[in-house]
């Protein structure tokens, strides 16, 4: 099993809003995140899959994303030097 160091975790405004929101929301969040860091890169395409394989071995930047039927779709970009990893939603990047 794959455990990635995540580093500062951080959200964006509007993950934080929708997360005061919505409890479930927040479970969401958390479970996504315990995903990325086991290597679970959830909807992303077979690309993008590949490059968060090689981003493992190489260092680089990863990216999953979380689609889900009752809430809003996330994106969780850890950077390629494991410092910090942030949630946040398509339209924020």
């Amino acid at each position: 099993m794959v455990t990635i160091e995540l580093g500062q975790t951080v959200v964006t405004a509007g993950v934080d809003v929708q997360m005061k929101r919505d409890a479930s929301f927040a479970v969401h969040v958390k479970n996504c995140m315990d995903k990325h860091s086991q290597g679970d890169w959830g909807d992303v395409c077979s690309e993008d899959k590949g490059a968060n394989d090689s981003a493992l071995k190489n260092g680089e930047r990863l990216l999953s994303v979380y689609g889900h039927e009752s809430h809003p779709k996330i994106w969780i970009i850890t950077e390629r030097d494991r410092s910090s990893t942030t949630v946040l939603f398509p339209d924020e990047y």
